[in-house]
């Protein structure tokens, strides 16, 4: 059994707030300057060397990727030969947003309650906590801020096993159709398909923030990705919705089995930030 306290847990929850809202991961930096190079438009072409200059920007400490900082989600595996003193998990993962958002001077974009009086919290909690079980004696924290411009245009449809992959092609396509500029492309897509409604939806949430140089390990499943890929770019789209070859840099898909009577899917788009940043204790 190891022992981890909350205080390490709010700490690092803390920085990886302010580095997923400041820090573009070299992999989207990589996919910026390969699109750049690819780009057909000369608007678009502009538009990834501008979003390539943000990146410089906002990892210097000028201001974060974008004003809008998101709502926090929290990815949390769990050892399941770790134990927590100090206090609650989820406190201490909310302590570290409060923390990371008020010190960092990042936007607060979260409201009390969703239909009535939509206070704001003032401090950007409580965030979304996803916690998974698995074995071993370390804590590893994904933190991804997710803005609502792209989170908006997330879709979830109950397909039947009759409407098979052209259905599931259908349902990808009219989002990202849907999505259009105000997904803030180039955007990194996550399709979630199987299990139930909810499953499907963490599983296009987890796939959205997965690395753009990952695969699926399902060859089937990797190559509906690239398949996905081309007809998002084939739509026009293009950098920030103004035309081009590089509506997204990535799609990827995560799978679960499901009832014999289901066909799930669900698509969440990142916008060109797909701000997230790990670590492990």
């Amino acid at each position: 059994m190891r022992t981890i306290q909350t205080k390490q847990i709010t700490k690092i929850v803390a920085e990886l707030c302010r580095k997923a809202c400041y820090e573009v991961t070299p992999d989207m930096r990589a996919a910026f300057e390969k699109a750049q190079k690819s780009e057909t438009s000369p608007i678009g072409k502009d538009i990834l060397g501008k979003l390539l200059q943000n990146a410089d920007l906002a990892a210097s400490g000028t201001a974060p990727i974008c004003q809008d900082t998101g709502m926090t989600v929290v990815f949390v595996e769990l050892g399941q030969d770790v134990h927590i003193e100090g206090g609650y998990l989820e406190d201490a993962i909310n302590e570290g947003v409060k923390n990371g958002y008020t010190d960092n001077y990042l936007r607060k974009s979260v409201v009390a309650e969703p239909l009535f009086e939509r206070k704001n919290t003032t401090n950007n909690t409580p965030a979304v906590i996803n916690v998974r079980i698995v074995p071993g004696d370390r804590l590893k924290i994904k933190v991804a801020p997710k803005g609502f411009g792209s989170e908006n245009k997330s879709v979830l449809k109950m397909l039947v096993p009759a409407d098979g992959i052209e259905g599931v092609k259908k349902v990808f396509l009219e989002a990202v159709k849907y999505a259009g500029p105000n997904a803030c492309p180039p955007m990194v897509i996550g399709v979630g398909i199987g299990g139930t409604m909810d499953k499907a939806a963490l599983l296009a949430k987890q796939a959205a923030v997965r690395s753009i140089d990952s695969r699926n390990s399902d060859e089937r499943y990797a190559k509906l990705e690239d398949e996905l890929l081309e007809m998002a770019c084939q739509t026009g789209v293009g950098p920030q919705g103004l035309g081009g070859i590089n509506t997204a840099v990535k799609v990827n898909v995560e799978w679960y089995p499901t009832h014999i009577a289901g066909l799930p899917v669900a698509v969440n788009i990142n916008c060109h930030a797909a701000r997230h940043a790990d670590a492990q204790l």
